[in-house]
């Protein structure tokens, strides 16, 4: 392996010395002269001596504030950062940080879920590699950091017997409207509560979606992609249902009941008590007026609706291409993840194809029992009477 004799150029400015490298006398002298162009403007304040801590805190308002990120993704910097960053290295200088160090505060995090060890290696990375670029360090030690084991949490479809009860109780709950919106229509809960009546166009049989209310907050604010801006064709059934309750323009389709616009918590609160009423309806045992044992799994979320309205859109035949217009995804291989997954019934029809005309063997899929889908998108979005 070739080796580099690095030359190195100093300078002294203000008291304070400071160091190039470069594997060529050239190299090292068009360092040291971007370093004194910089010195002379007035933007190099710190050094390979300055602390993880101090650079972490200089980084974020330089970088990430001026950014426009919203609050809940800045503060994921800080959470990643305070809670398992600093505490390891925060005293440590820059010019100290070895990948070996990095990489433990990693490990430490084996067994976590993949978006936990995945978004603090993202931290490591963007913290060191804006140091590497300010010539703060020679090194990136964060560059070829390995993601310890982890869990991959997947969202999944309801099954048939979660459907069935979810769609009876959502005659009558309070939440069941929402419920079935995010079931029918795919949308994201926190599209859902940002959402007002002008956004339901009947005349078109069209749900407008342009908007979400950031998470933690009831702020409206323009989805993250242009693929969030959307019109969804409405089912017939949520189409009647939404009509019957129909308020003024400019008031939310799913408020609080002081009228305000839903929150993180106020959604959750709203999917907590729909959860309840349908496990007690599938056979969870009650002991003074307590749940004590659950009949629906623990893993049922919000999500799991607008999961199920992807896979319905598979089971009908729609392209993956329009499917990821409609849930709204930036990249087709999110929608691909989805589509992808196990489906008998998409399984035995599409094998069904391999047969010769007229010599199929394999049976007929049988009729869905609850909610069923039809073979083309049309009929899951009939035209508006």
């Amino acid at each position: 392996m070739e080796k580099y004799t690095y030359i190195r150029k100093t300078i002294t400015w203000k008291n304070r010395r400071y160091e190039v490298r470069g594997k060529t006398e050239r190299e090292a002298c068009d360092k040291l002269a971007e370093l004194v162009a910089s010195l002379q403007q007035g933007e190099f304040t710190a050094g390979g001596d300055t602390t993880v801590d101090q650079w972490f805190h200089r980084w974020k308002e330089t970088y990430k504030v001026p950014a426009g990120l919203t609050r809940k993704s800045l503060g994921l910097y800080d959470e990643k950062y305070k809670g398992y960053i600093g505490p390891a290295i925060g005293t440590m200088a820059l010019q100290d940080v070895r990948d070996l160090h990095l990489q433990t505060i990693l490990n430490t995090q084996a067994g976590r879920s993949y978006s936990h060890v995945s978004k603090l290696r993202m931290v490591l990375q963007e913290l060191f590699r804006q140091a590497r670029r300010s010539r703060l360090i020679l090194f990136d030690p964060a560059e070829g950091l390995q993601l310890p084991e982890s869990v991959k949490r997947s969202r999944r479809p309801l099954t048939k017997e979660e459907r069935r009860h979810i769609l009876a109780l959502a005659a009558t709950h309070p939440a069941g409207l929402w419920v079935l919106t995010i079931l029918y229509t795919g949308l994201r809960p926190g599209e859902t509560a940002a959402l007002f009546w002008k956004d339901i166009d009947f005349a078109r049989n069209e749900i407008h979606v342009y908007k979400a209310v950031e998470s933690g907050t009831r702020v409206i604010k323009d989805p993250k992609t242009l693929a969030g801006i959307r019109d969804i064709p409405m089912r017939r059934e949520l189409r009647e249902r939404l009509l019957a309750v129909q308020g003024d323009p400019e008031t939310p389709v799913f408020p609080t009941p002081a009228g305000e616009i839903r929150g993180a918590s106020s959604l959750r609160r709203l999917w907590e008590s729909f959860a309840r009423d349908l496990d007690l309806r599938m056979g969870a045992k009650v002991r003074e007026g307590q749940i004590v044992q659950h009949a629906i799994a623990p893993d049922l979320t919000p999500y799991c609706l607008r999961h199920t309205f992807c896979t319905d859109l598979q089971r009908a035949g729609v392209p993956i291409n329009v499917a990821k217009e409609l849930m709204g995804h930036a990249n087709i291989s999110v929608t691909a993840n989805i589509y992808t997954h196990r489906d008998q019934k998409v399984l035995h029809s599409n094998m069904a194809k391999l047969d010769p005309k007229g010599r199929r063997s394999a049976p007929k899929p049988a009729a869905p029992s609850q909610d069923p889908v039809s073979d083309q998108t049309r009929a899951l979005f009939p035209p508006a009477k």
